[in-house]
């Protein structure tokens, strides 16, 4: 008879803890988030690179690696080269973004390649993100705000406007949909109709 291994489990960590906690923001908060993010050093730049990250569920690693060829003005368009073999895609970028990023342009003083630099003109390092949205969490009522939780809001968001799986699949370039299909799982808007 072969002995089984004596495995204490955690009970405050379950198998299913990742499905139950949520991590993305209602509509509101990131709005509050955004706001937050311009009551910091570097305003103009802090506001679009969460707005960027929210708006079209950047990674850290694929927020600190955009260029500025990345971007292209005249066609409002967003080269977004995923990472973690994901699928890279063009994305459209809107009216108040678009000026957002002319604002932030504008406001640069170097011909560097990267759309997101530091004070020493080097791109933002994953630290750095991570201490923006930080900062920007913390003058908010919002709570256990990471960068990543700013994908998840767009994938929430977008399962939340009706759009279909394969859409939000292609959008946040995942290959698998077993990644998509979290996004559906706790999305309101399908229980709508359910009692009334």
């Amino acid at each position: 008879m072969v002995k089984g291994r004596n495995v204490k489990s955690n009970k405050k960590i379950t198998t299913d803890d990742h499905e139950r906690s949520k991590n993305f923001l209602s509509n509101t908060e990131v709005k509050d988030l955004l706001e937050a993010s311009k009551q910091s050093r570097y305003p103009t730049r802090n506001y679009l690179l969460l707005l960027m990250m929210y708006r079209h569920g950047l990674r850290v690693s694929e927020v600190i690696n955009l260029k500025l060829t990345d971007v292209n003005l005249k066609e409002s368009r967003l080269w977004v080269e995923r990472l973690k073999n994901s699928l890279s895609v063009e994305h459209p970028i809107v009216g108040d973004e678009l000026r957002a990023i002319k604002r932030y342009l504008r406001s640069r003083k170097d011909n560097l390649p990267w759309l997101f630099i530091n004070e020493r003109n080097l791109p933002l390092t994953r630290q750095a993100v991570n201490y923006i949205v930080k900062a920007a969490a913390d003058k908010t009522d919002i709570k256990n705000v990471h960068p990543h939780t700013l994908r998840h809001s767009c994938g929430f968001y977008l399962a939340n406007k009706g759009y279909d799986l394969r859409l939000i699949q292609d959008y946040l370039g995942h290959r698998d949909p077993k990644h998509t299909v979290n996004y559906t799982r706790v999305v309101s808007s399908r229980f709508e109709k359910l009692w009334g």
